[in-house]
């Protein structure tokens, strides 16, 4: 397999933070536009407005647990440790982050977003646990 592939499920999680980023700018600029909050009421946290807030919890949840997967696939690239498995891990972790960035900006519903975030944890749990097999010389 061509270590290279790793790089691809990191550029999909850049690519999916730009478009949270799109998202909340336009959010804001609505509600603005439309009256509901001044532009000095994104200060602080604590004055965003409901039209945005469930962005930028989402926006900031994209730099959170995705830091520990980009570490590990740093890792697997520069010991040659990119494998099959590491990939499908890899791309399995983000479609579990679209999934669930997705319920998070539109209906935010918690029976769907927990169990999202539950199986991207999980994912990523497995991918270091790959990692560590990898060092050990067993995979």
């Amino acid at each position: 397999m061509n270590p290279v592939a790793i790089f691809w499920p990191m550029v999909a999680h850049a690519f999916l933070a730009c478009l949270i980023y799109a998202l909340l700018a336009y959010r804001r600029r609505i509600a603005v536009v439309s009256g509901a909050v001044r532009p000095n009421h994104f200060k602080t946290r604590t004055e965003e407005p409901a039209v945005s807030a469930a962005v930028a919890a989402n926006l900031l949840n994209q730099f959170e647990l995705p830091v520990l997967f980009h570490a590990v696939c740093l890792a697997l690239f520069a010991t040659n440790g990119v494998s099959f498995v590491a990939v499908a891990l890899a791309w399995l972790f983000i479609v579990a982050r679209y999934l669930h960035a997705f319920v998070h900006v539109t209906s935010n519903d918690l029976r769907y977003r927990s169990p999202l975030f539950a199986a991207g944890f999980v994912i990523l749990v497995v991918l270091w646990i790959w990692f560590s097999l990898h060092l050990l010389g067993a995979v």
